[in-house]
């Protein structure tokens, strides 16, 4: 195993670990993988948060870069994205079994 590959794996992870430290972020992302992209309104709608609460976890996993967002008009609609982190999930498992 080389040591120095693993852990730079651990720290382009540690972040995408972090922001699903939350029940909350958990909760919005499993909402949004399951009905695609959605709305500030309509995360509110099905979650059990207020809509400056959803707001602010959006705009806390968007930095992360766990989900991504698109303009239409005046909304924001947002959906998960999923390629960065499995890309990074893999390269920590094969540095892990290397």
């Amino acid at each position: 195993m080389e040591k120095e590959k693993t852990l730079a794996a651990f720290n382009a992870v540690m972040p995408t670990f972090a922001i699903f430290q939350d029940e909350k972020r958990q909760q919005l992302m499993i909402e949004l993988c399951c009905k695609g992209e959605m709305t500030v309104n309509e995360l509110t709608e099905t979650t059990e948060l207020s809509r400056p609460a959803v707001s602010h976890h959006l705009k806390l996993m968007l930095t992360a870069g766990v989900i991504k967002v698109r303009q239409v008009g005046v909304e924001r609609h947002y959906s998960p994205n999923l390629a960065p982190i499995v890309k990074k999930l893999k390269a920590l498992t094969a540095a892990l079994e290397e």
